[in-house]
């Protein structure tokens, strides 16, 4: 549809003094329907959505970066250590002073001194050193320090993760991607082309109605002059009664044709607003394209050259790549994964420096590798993929064979078309000669009003049949191009 882009703006340039006067050409009913048609609108945005889902396929190949935090409140906190224990340590001095002051009196009584009394002198000579009180004290900081407040956790990450390989289905992911980006593009290019094919349709349609509306007035005007003339020579007694009757009748299934072919205009024309998105009480008037033009068959079909044409071709290609990417990805299932990781981790208590009420943080990085032994499961997984790659293979197949198919009866029709016009022009022009030399032995008395509208009734089947083949020669060319893949703003 983007493609189209140029062509639309060009056809605006067309229509815009068109539409100011209220008065619609061909491409201005183009563009109009172009710019007004809800599944135009809704292909654009699938395509769009399209176009998303391939960037954020890309984005996969780019690292991640998270960050994490988190709170925790406990009731009660961790004590690694006994109250027993806790007392031992906080009281630690006593108990080595007390061990030193046995240890010195054993040392003594085996050289004799058995004066426990002097020990204790001896022990609290050295009482300048402070020994109790220092150990006392630093088996109190052991405890407090092994007293681990966690009733407040605070910890935060920022990590940084890398795919360095992942078994090519990022890779194959990004593709599927493209092909459906593509596949959107060939749907709303397939939308595109049937709506113009629609609004060409109902606007020849609309003007081959217009033409036969004409013709059926003509046609009343022909039967209302018989009349009078009948009506004359009725009073000249050179006319029957039933030679009257005969052409009132007439003259009745004229006006009741007119009336349908009023009928059939007006639908025409609501059909062709209603794909316009114009309102059908707007009085719009619809300019005929005047543009003389060859309809003719084409003598040879390139079968490659019109399959990438079409939309619908290019759609089952498209789904083709998609089931490619699908087994690519299936067959991902069963090959190494490696990634890189690196990241920030933040914590308060501090447990970097011993346990402390601060913040502290350290780096990390890693490798993660994961190689899968046994999955049987992603076997068939492949199997299954390769199955429908299969299938979309035949089916394109299947659509060239049958689109070979379509434009040969299209092409078929288009030399029938052409013959019947040919045809219908020279049945026309012998109807004009013979509706000519009626009027004139009528006009002399030679012939009856009766065989006048014989000749006046082949002369309107004969030009209505051209009218038809115009109309049919014109949509068989439309259809032709349409099943070639081919652009139609020009037909």
């Amino acid at each position: 549809m983007t493609k189209k882009t140029p062509i639309i703006l060009l056809t605006l340039l067309l229509a815009l003094p068109v539409l100011g006067q209220q008065r619609l050409t061909l491409p201005a009913c183009r563009y109009l329907a172009t710019q007004s048609n809800p599944a135009l609108r809704a292909a654009e945005e699938r395509i769009a959505a399209a176009e998303a889902l391939q960037r954020m396929a890309f984005c996969q190949f780019l690292p991640k970066v998270d960050a994490n935090g988190t709170y925790v409140w406990n009731q009660k906190s961790i004590k690694p250590l006994s109250d027993r224990q806790a007392y031992d340590i906080n009281h630690i001095g006593t108990t080595v002073e007390s061990d030193i002051a046995n240890s010195l009196s054993d040392f003594l009584a085996s050289l004799g001194i058995n004066d426990p009394q002097l020990a204790n002198a001896i022990v609290q000579n050295l009482g300048g050193l402070r020994l109790e009180e220092n150990l006392n004290n630093m088996g109190q900081k052991v405890t407090e320090a092994m007293d681990l407040d966690l009733s407040n956790i605070v910890a935060g990450s920022v990590t940084l993760s890398q795919p360095l390989y992942l078994g090519g289905r990022l890779t194959a992911l990004y593709k599927t991607a493209q092909y459906n980006r593509d596949l959107q593009q060939a749907l709303g290019d397939k939308i595109y082309d049937q709506l113009l094919i629609a609004v060409d349709a109902a606007y020849w349609q609309y003007i081959s109605i217009l033409h036969k509306q004409q013709l059926a007035r003509q046609y009343y005007t022909l039967l209302e002059t018989l009349n009078s003339d009948v009506e004359a020579m009725l009073q000249a007694d050179v006319a029957t009664r039933g030679d009257v009757t005969k052409v009132r009748v007439k003259l009745n299934e004229a006006r009741m044709n007119m009336t349908k072919a009023d009928c059939g205009a007006e639908l025409a024309r609501l059909a062709l607003c209603q794909l316009c998105g114009l309102n059908p009480d707007s009085n719009y008037t619809i300019v005929e394209d005047s543009t003389q033009r060859l309809y003719l068959p084409v003598d040879d079909i390139p079968l490659d050259t019109v399959c990438l044409r079409r939309p619908d071709i290019r759609m089952l290609r498209d789904a083709e790549g998609i089931a490619d990417q699908g087994v690519r990805i299936a067959r991902a299932g069963l090959l190494p994964n490696i990634a890189v990781t690196g990241s920030y981790v933040v914590s308060n208590p501090n447990m970097f420096n011993g346990f402390q009420k601060e913040f502290g943080g350290m780096f990390t990085a890693g490798v993660a590798v994961n190689i899968p032994l046994c999955h049987p499961g992603d076997i068939q997984a492949i199997k299954a993929a390769k199955h429908k790659r299969a299938e979309a293979a035949y089916q394109i197949e299947e659509a060239r064979n049958l689109v070979l198919l379509e434009v040969n009866k299209l092409n078929h029709q288009l030399k029938v078309a052409n013959v019947k016009l040919q045809q219908a022009k020279s049945d026309l022009e012998n109807a004009e000669e013979n509706l000519r030399l009626a009027d004139e032995s009528f006009d002399a008395g030679v012939i009856s009003s009766t065989d006048l509208m014989a000749a006046q009734t082949a002369w309107m089947k004969a030009k209505s049949e051209l009218l038809d083949a115009e109309i049919e020669l014109r949509l068989d060319h439309l259809y032709l191009m349409q099943a070639m893949g081919m652009k139609n703003e020009n037909n």
